[in-house]
Protein backbone atom coordinates (compact mmCIF):
# COMPACT_ATOMS: atom_id res chain seq x y z
CA UNK A 1 0.00 0.00 0.00
CA UNK A 2 1.11 3.72 -1.00
CA UNK A 3 0.63 6.22 0.99
CA UNK A 4 1.21 10.13 0.78
CA UNK A 5 1.18 12.43 3.85
CA UNK A 6 0.97 16.33 3.30
CA UNK A 7 2.09 18.65 5.41
CA UNK A 8 0.21 21.68 7.04
CA UNK A 9 -1.96 23.18 4.47
CA UNK A 10 -1.89 26.72 4.52
CA UNK A 11 -4.80 29.14 3.76
CA UNK A 12 -6.46 29.80 -0.14
CA UNK A 13 -2.38 28.97 -1.53
CA UNK A 14 -2.29 25.88 0.00
CA UNK A 15 -5.72 24.60 -0.93
CA UNK A 16 -4.89 25.92 -4.82
CA UNK A 17 -1.82 23.42 -4.59
CA UNK A 18 -3.67 20.70 -3.51
CA UNK A 19 -6.14 20.84 -5.95
CA UNK A 20 -3.00 21.34 -8.88
CA UNK A 21 -0.91 18.52 -7.40
CA UNK A 22 -2.58 15.83 -5.72
CA UNK A 23 -5.07 14.19 -8.34
CA UNK A 24 -1.73 13.99 -10.85
CA UNK A 25 0.52 12.78 -7.88
CA UNK A 26 -2.12 9.91 -7.28
CA UNK A 27 -2.39 8.80 -10.65
CA UNK A 28 1.55 9.04 -10.95
CA UNK A 29 2.68 7.02 -8.36
CA UNK A 30 -0.07 4.97 -8.05
CA UNK A 31 -0.98 6.01 -4.69
CA UNK A 32 -3.85 4.59 -2.27
CA UNK A 33 -4.20 6.93 0.14
CA UNK A 34 -3.66 10.62 1.28
CA UNK A 35 -3.29 12.38 4.43
CA UNK A 36 -3.56 15.66 4.77
CA UNK A 37 -3.25 18.05 8.36
CA UNK A 38 -5.95 20.34 7.53
CA UNK A 39 -5.95 22.70 10.37
CA UNK A 40 -4.74 25.81 8.98
CA UNK A 41 -6.87 26.21 5.87
CA UNK A 42 -8.87 28.59 6.68
CA UNK A 43 -7.04 31.77 6.39
CA UNK A 44 -4.09 30.24 8.13
CA UNK A 45 -6.15 29.19 11.67
CA UNK A 46 -8.36 26.75 11.73
CA UNK A 47 -10.57 25.00 9.57
CA UNK A 48 -14.01 25.11 8.43
CA UNK A 49 -16.41 22.61 6.55
CA UNK A 50 -15.88 24.13 3.38
CA UNK A 51 -12.01 24.08 3.46
CA UNK A 52 -12.46 20.48 4.75
CA UNK A 53 -14.59 19.53 1.58
CA UNK A 54 -12.44 21.33 -1.15
CA UNK A 55 -9.92 19.15 0.32
CA UNK A 56 -11.67 15.87 0.18
CA UNK A 57 -12.81 17.18 -3.18
CA UNK A 58 -9.39 17.33 -4.77
CA UNK A 59 -7.93 14.29 -3.69
CA UNK A 60 -7.65 14.27 0.13
CA UNK A 61 -8.85 11.11 1.75
CA UNK A 62 -8.31 11.79 5.82
CA UNK A 63 -7.68 15.26 7.59
CA UNK A 64 -5.70 15.22 10.51
CA UNK A 65 -5.45 18.54 13.00
CA UNK A 66 -3.61 20.05 16.04
CA UNK A 67 -4.20 23.15 18.28
CA UNK A 68 -6.24 25.00 15.36
CA UNK A 69 -8.72 22.64 15.59
CA UNK A 70 -10.94 25.14 17.54
CA UNK A 71 -10.40 28.47 15.82
CA UNK A 72 -13.00 28.14 13.36
CA UNK A 73 -15.98 27.30 15.66
CA UNK A 74 -18.38 26.50 12.91
CA UNK A 75 -16.52 23.21 12.30
CA UNK A 76 -16.89 21.93 15.91
CA UNK A 77 -20.55 20.41 14.72
CA UNK A 78 -19.40 18.36 11.72
CA UNK A 79 -16.53 16.69 13.97
CA UNK A 80 -19.41 14.10 14.95
CA UNK A 81 -21.17 14.19 11.15
CA UNK A 82 -19.20 11.71 9.50
CA UNK A 83 -16.54 14.06 8.35
CA UNK A 84 -13.04 12.38 8.14
CA UNK A 85 -11.79 15.00 9.94
CA UNK A 86 -9.46 13.90 13.17
CA UNK A 87 -8.70 16.38 16.03
CA UNK A 88 -6.10 15.12 18.45
CA UNK A 89 -7.12 12.01 20.22
CA UNK A 90 -5.57 13.09 23.87
CA UNK A 91 -7.68 15.87 24.54
CA UNK A 92 -9.66 14.66 27.67
CA UNK A 93 -13.17 15.53 26.57
CA UNK A 94 -13.97 16.70 22.76
CA UNK A 95 -15.94 16.46 20.52
CA UNK A 96 -15.39 14.94 17.60
CA UNK A 97 -12.73 11.70 16.59
CA UNK A 98 -8.89 11.03 17.54
CA UNK A 99 -8.88 8.57 15.02
CA UNK A 100 -10.79 6.22 12.54
CA UNK A 101 -9.91 3.15 10.88
CA UNK A 102 -11.41 3.05 7.10
CA UNK A 103 -10.46 -0.04 4.49
CA UNK A 104 -8.53 -1.35 7.18
CA UNK A 105 -6.41 1.22 8.00
CA UNK A 106 -6.07 2.67 11.12
CA UNK A 107 -5.42 6.44 11.34
CA UNK A 108 -4.38 8.35 14.86
CA UNK A 109 -3.75 11.80 15.20
CA UNK A 110 -2.09 13.02 18.88
CA UNK A 111 -0.56 16.07 19.89
CA UNK A 112 2.43 17.22 22.06
CA UNK A 113 2.76 18.72 25.31
CA UNK A 114 5.95 20.43 25.18
CA UNK A 115 5.76 23.93 24.44
CA UNK A 116 2.35 23.62 23.58
CA UNK A 117 -0.25 25.45 25.91
CA UNK A 118 -3.32 22.79 25.86
CA UNK A 119 -3.74 20.99 29.00
CA UNK A 120 -4.17 17.51 27.31
CA UNK A 121 -3.51 14.11 28.69
CA UNK A 122 -0.22 12.11 27.76
CA UNK A 123 0.08 11.77 23.91
CA UNK A 124 2.43 8.31 24.65
CA UNK A 125 -0.34 7.09 26.98
CA UNK A 126 -2.84 7.62 25.00
CA UNK A 127 -1.06 6.30 21.96
CA UNK A 128 -0.80 2.98 24.06
CA UNK A 129 -4.01 3.11 25.22
CA UNK A 130 -5.65 3.36 21.77
CA UNK A 131 -3.58 0.59 20.23
CA UNK A 132 -4.34 -2.12 22.95
CA UNK A 133 -8.02 -1.24 22.75
CA UNK A 134 -7.25 -1.84 18.93
CA UNK A 135 -6.00 -5.04 19.71
CA UNK A 136 -8.76 -6.33 21.40
CA UNK A 137 -10.62 -5.20 18.68
CA UNK A 138 -8.42 -6.96 15.79
CA UNK A 139 -6.82 -3.74 14.59
CA UNK A 140 -5.92 -3.66 10.92
CA UNK A 141 -2.33 -4.20 10.34
CA UNK A 142 -1.76 -0.49 8.92
CA UNK A 143 -1.44 2.02 11.70
CA UNK A 144 -0.51 5.90 10.69
CA UNK A 145 0.12 8.90 13.19
CA UNK A 146 0.33 12.06 12.73
CA UNK A 147 2.14 13.80 15.99
CA UNK A 148 0.96 17.15 16.24
CA UNK A 149 3.46 18.64 18.38
CA UNK A 150 6.37 21.82 18.68
CA UNK A 151 9.24 20.07 20.11
CA UNK A 152 11.46 17.60 17.95
CA UNK A 153 12.70 15.52 20.93
CA UNK A 154 9.15 14.60 21.57
CA UNK A 155 8.08 14.14 17.83
CA UNK A 156 11.49 11.82 18.01
CA UNK A 157 10.68 9.71 21.38
CA UNK A 158 6.93 9.31 19.86
CA UNK A 159 8.89 7.75 16.54
CA UNK A 160 10.97 5.39 18.67
CA UNK A 161 7.80 4.67 21.29
CA UNK A 162 6.07 3.60 18.43
CA UNK A 163 8.71 1.64 16.44
CA UNK A 164 7.68 -1.65 15.41
CA UNK A 165 3.68 -1.07 16.85
CA UNK A 166 2.75 1.43 13.78
CA UNK A 167 3.37 1.16 10.00
CA UNK A 168 3.77 5.42 10.14
CA UNK A 169 4.71 7.85 12.82
CA UNK A 170 4.98 11.35 10.72
CA UNK A 171 5.17 14.87 13.03
CA UNK A 172 3.35 18.19 11.90
CA UNK A 173 2.91 21.39 13.28
CA UNK A 174 6.63 23.23 12.62
CA UNK A 175 5.43 24.08 9.42
CA UNK A 176 9.28 23.65 8.36
CA UNK A 177 10.55 19.78 6.88
CA UNK A 178 12.85 18.09 8.31
CA UNK A 179 15.36 15.64 6.37
CA UNK A 180 15.53 12.45 8.28
CA UNK A 181 12.85 10.27 6.27
CA UNK A 182 13.61 6.67 7.43
CA UNK A 183 12.41 3.57 8.57
CA UNK A 184 13.40 2.61 12.56
CA UNK A 185 14.73 -0.21 13.04
CA UNK A 186 11.62 -2.11 14.03
CA UNK A 187 9.83 -1.35 10.71
CA UNK A 188 8.33 1.95 11.16
CA UNK A 189 8.83 5.07 8.60
CA UNK A 190 9.33 8.27 10.39
CA UNK A 191 10.02 11.88 9.64
CA UNK A 192 10.45 14.71 12.51
CA UNK A 193 8.15 16.96 10.60
CA UNK A 194 6.33 16.74 7.11
CA UNK A 195 6.92 20.66 6.76
CA UNK A 196 4.06 22.58 4.97
CA UNK A 197 1.90 23.33 2.14
CA UNK A 198 1.85 27.04 1.87
CA UNK A 199 4.02 30.14 0.78
CA UNK A 200 7.87 29.69 0.10
CA UNK A 201 8.58 33.25 0.62
CA UNK A 202 6.82 33.51 4.41
CA UNK A 203 7.80 33.18 7.61
CA UNK A 204 6.02 29.66 8.20
CA UNK A 205 3.22 30.25 5.75
CA UNK A 206 2.27 34.24 7.16
CA UNK A 207 3.48 37.06 5.51
CA UNK A 208 6.99 38.39 6.84
CA UNK A 209 6.27 41.61 7.54
CA UNK A 210 3.93 41.39 10.23
CA UNK A 211 5.97 38.01 12.03
CA UNK A 212 9.24 40.26 12.47
CA UNK A 213 7.25 43.08 13.65
CA UNK A 214 6.26 40.85 16.64
CA UNK A 215 10.06 39.73 17.13
CA UNK A 216 11.08 43.40 17.63
CA UNK A 217 8.17 44.92 19.15
CA UNK A 218 7.07 42.21 21.45
CA UNK A 219 3.34 43.18 20.12
CA UNK A 220 0.17 41.38 18.66
CA UNK A 221 0.19 42.09 15.36
CA UNK A 222 -2.64 40.55 12.63
CA UNK A 223 -0.92 37.53 10.60
CA UNK A 224 -1.63 36.78 6.91
CA UNK A 225 -1.21 34.24 4.54
CA UNK A 226 1.77 35.25 2.34
CA UNK A 227 1.93 35.05 -1.78
CA UNK A 228 3.45 34.16 -4.28
CA UNK A 229 5.07 30.65 -5.11
CA UNK A 230 3.66 27.76 -2.98
CA UNK A 231 5.42 24.52 -1.65
CA UNK A 232 3.84 21.21 -1.21
CA UNK A 233 5.71 19.36 1.54
CA UNK A 234 5.02 15.48 1.52
CA UNK A 235 6.29 12.26 2.39
CA UNK A 236 5.47 9.05 0.25
CA UNK A 237 5.30 5.42 2.14
CA UNK A 238 5.32 2.26 1.17
CA UNK A 239 3.50 -0.77 3.27
CA UNK A 240 3.16 -4.48 3.39
CA UNK A 241 -0.56 -4.46 4.30
CA UNK A 242 0.09 -8.11 5.37
CA UNK A 243 2.66 -7.49 8.16
CA UNK A 244 2.29 -3.37 8.67
CA UNK A 245 5.92 -3.03 8.38
CA UNK A 246 7.19 0.40 6.23
CA UNK A 247 9.14 -0.84 3.16
CA UNK A 248 10.25 2.51 1.96
CA UNK A 249 9.50 6.36 2.51
CA UNK A 250 10.62 9.47 0.74
CA UNK A 251 9.94 12.80 0.35
CA UNK A 252 7.72 14.12 -2.29
CA UNK A 253 8.16 17.97 -2.20
CA UNK A 254 6.75 19.69 -5.03
CA UNK A 255 6.44 23.53 -6.33
CA UNK A 256 3.67 25.39 -7.38
CA UNK A 257 3.96 29.48 -9.26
Amino acid sequence: MRVLMIGDVIGKPGRQAIRRLVPDLRREHHIDLVIANGENTAGGFGITAETAYELLESGVDILTSGNHIWDQKEIIPHLDQGLPLLRPANYPDAPGLGYLIRDRVMVINLMGRVFMPQPIDCPFRTASRLLEEAVAQEAPEIIIVDFHAEASSEKQAMGWYLDGRVSIVVGTHTHVGTIDARILPKGTAFVTDLGMTGPVNSCIGSETGAVIQRFLTGMPQRLQVAEGPVVMNSVMVDVDPKTGKALAIQRLDRMVD
